[in-house]
């Protein structure tokens, strides 16, 4: 005689899976660790070798940067491990608030007694015991607000004008902002970044084209309407013609990358940084690398970059393809910032593109770039996590499928497992009947 079976120990079987599921524990990617911390070690040997001089010309004492250096590396290490243990999806629900915090910090600079100029830019704030710079800050703001606004209209961004230009709309509020600082080298890199989303992000290409011809004359106006940006790209086309004026600067980055030849001077050797090279430790400290590495040097930094930009966008691919998209979209952006903005300061260290005042992340001596890269790095190591975490969650529910069935019959109110989605699907509010997700590389995903 056949035994009955209770329908309750289905749902306590049901219950059981889904607690175990809950317990599985992602972990951290190692790739990316090991080049951050890569990256982040050699930034604290060139910050230490660059900035003697400087400290003992400004009567600061020889290690006053590197110990500021190693300060603000070790508070960005406290934010990095926040974001690490934050949900993504409770960073996700408060993407609007975001939104606002990014026009709030750019705004925070004009108010007075709290904002700060130097040399003539007012992009700090007095924090009581350093200044900030705020751009900063809103890069990152940005790019998680940016990547929430692609899930929630993935879809008409590609179908539709309005979802298309909303986000650009928000990106030229915020340049605008930044041009009043002014703070030219950001507002290009906000550009690009909100460029680059929304094309891993599925816009429309076509589409695209027609706001960025319309924008790129007011963007050639802003640059050559102000003399000290039209100097820098005189000089920049011939630093020697004015080598004692606006090429000084390029000219002597230029010389202490020659000096480098292919194994360099030495660790410690540079002559450029003796008080020759302005900015050695923060702007163009690529160039004092040169000179002390040599081309060795030069190819292990940009091999370093190369390899965190490349394993991010892996990351993020492999995060669009398990749908989900909030976790993919951020390593999206988190890789365009810090590959372009490594680009950007490399070639103007090489004389490749006209000075823009970009520092080289996790190298450059720096307080709020330093700290707002590691909660950059932070963000993406919790996506990593989360996509390792959903990986060994599907491999449990495949292990568990294939399980032999429980003898005797099934309860006809017993329904299978629903499949583990990401919290990003439910937030879709497209117009479309079916997803066609864009591809990457020849391949693509219903």
């Amino acid at each position: 005689m056949a035994r009955a079976h209770d329908p309750m120990s289905y749902d306590s079987a049901s219950a059981r899976q889904a607690t175990r599921l809950d317990d599985i524990a992602g972990r951290f990617d190692p790739w990316l660790v090991g080049i951050i911390v890569a990256i982040a070690t050699l930034g604290v040997i060139m910050v230490a070798s660059s900035s003697i001089a400087i400290g003992e010309d400004l009567d600061v004492g020889r290690y006053h940067f590197l110990t500021r250096h190693l300060m603000f590396l070790a508070i960005g290490l406290a934010l990095a491990v926040t974001v690490m243990r934050t949900e993504l999806k409770t960073v996700e629900k408060y993407d609007r608030f975001l939104l606002l915090g990014c026009v709030g910090l750019l705004l925070l600079v004009f108010v007075p007694g709290l904002g700060r100029s130097v040399n003539g830019a007012h992009r700090w704030i007095w924090l009581g015991v350093s200044n900030f710079q705020v751009v900063e800050a809103v890069k990152v703001i940005y790019i998680v607000w940016l990547a929430s606004y692609l899930v929630r209209f993935r879809d008409d961004v590609n179908a539709t004008w309005g979802a298309m230009l909303k986000p650009i709309g928000v990106a030229v509020v915020l340049v605008a902002l930044l041009l009043l600082q002014p703070d030219f080298g950001s507002s290009m890199l906000l550009l690009g970044v909100t460029g680059g989303m929304l094309v891993l992000g599925g816009g429309h290409l076509q589409r695209m084209m027609l706001p960025v011809i319309g924008l790129l004359p007011l963007v050639i106006g802003v640059a050559v309407l102000e003399p000290y940006r039209m100097r820098r790209i005189t000089s920049f086309m011939n630093p020697w013609e004015d080598q004692l004026g606006a090429g000084y600067q390029l000219s002597n980055a230029l010389m202490a990358v020659g000096r480098g030849e292919f194994s360099g001077v030495g660790l410690g050797a540079s002559v450029q940084k003796l008080s020759y090279l302005p900015e050695a430790h923060t702007d163009f400290i690529f160039s004092v690398l040169a000179e002390e590495l040599g081309f060795l040097g030069v190819c292990l930094v940009i091999g370093l970059f190369v390899a965190l930009v490349g394993r991010a966008l892996w990351v993020g691919l492999k995060c669009v393809e398990m749908r989900r998209h909030f976790a993919g979209y951020c390593a999206f952006g988190v890789a365009l910032m810090i590959g372009m903005q490594s680009l950007v300061s490399i070639g103007v260290n090489l004389g490749l593109l006209p000075t823009k005042g970009l520092t080289l992340p996790l190298v450059s001596s720096g307080g709020s770039s330093v700290m707002m890269t590691c909660v950059a790095m932070g963000l993406l190591l919790r996506v990593s996590y989360e996509l390792d975490r959903a990986q060994r969650q599907v491999a449990r529910l495949r292990g568990d499928a294939a399980a032999p069935a429980p003898a005797g019959p099934v309860p006809p109110t017993t329904q299978p497992p629903l499949p583990v989605q990401s919290a990003s699907l439910s937030r879709g509010t497209s117009r479309l009947q079916q997803r066609v997700e864009p591809s990457f590389g020849g391949r693509s995903n219903a």
